[in-house]
């Protein structure tokens, strides 16, 4: 069931910062995702291939579909031929597998790193050294990266309560995001998202610079 007063209070909080939302609809039923579509909302994510493309095919096709969880290389020519942003790129070969199914679908496919800013081992990305490895890679070769776009970064704070702390890692992920930025994408306006914050700490993300917020629980409850 979704919670339309508090999708209208988390725009309200957003709109000072001009953060994007992205209504996380995992595990939640099309209906769900119809009824707050039909509310205004048109950028959804999903953390699971087959789930997204099972709602891809119902819904209505104007939806922006993020796949923000860990994607495997396996999975992605199922969702190369309609995700509008792959929030979880950790790897090299995961960027390449992307280019060569973005190729096949004859698109180009947007995505954002997946930085490592918690103190959690449970989650996935990249630390700086790794970052500027595949980074190194990615420009100097870009007629091997045609059809797939680094448009910015993605990090998940520590499940915590300590504020200080979660302000803290967002804190360095924007820091990052502009040392790469004036390292490898000086000349590119499209390298400015910055994916972080999410139900419980999208406020605190969107103070700290996030362009878009990753918001589930708040808007469908909890699964």
């Amino acid at each position: 069931m979704i919670n339309l007063p508090n999708w209208k209070k988390v725009l309200n909080d957003l709109e000072a910062t001009h953060t994007q939302l992205i209504a996380v609809s995992k595990t939640k039923p099309a209906s769900d995702i119809q009824a707050l579509y039909d509310a205004g909302q048109r950028v959804f994510g999903e953390n699971k291939v087959q789930e997204m493309t099972e709602k891809y095919e119902q819904l209505p096709q104007d939806i922006e579909w993020h796949l923000i969880g860990h994607l495997q290389s396996n999975k992605v020519k199922y969702i190369a031929p309609f995700v509008h942003l792959i929030h979880s790129v950790d790897s090299l070969k995961l960027l390449q597998e992307i280019q060569k199914q973005a190729q096949k679908a004859n698109r180009r496919i947007d995505v954002l790193l997946q930085m490592f800013i918690a103190q959690e081992e449970t989650k996935f990305g990249l630390d700086e050294t790794e970052a500027k490895a595949l980074l190194d890679v990615y420009t100097v070769q870009p007629e091997h990266f045609a059809n797939v776009r680094i448009v910015g970064l993605m990090g998940m704070a520590t499940n915590t309560d300590d504020e200080a702390q979660i302000r803290q890692e967002f804190r360095a992920l924007k820091t990052l995001f502009g040392q790469l930025q004036s390292i490898y994408f000086a000349d590119e306006p499209s390298f400015k998202e910055i994916s972080m914050g999410m139900s419980s700490d999208y406020q605190l993300a969107a103070e700290e610079g996030s362009t878009m917020v990753r918001v589930g629980s708040l808007l469908f409850g909890n699964r």
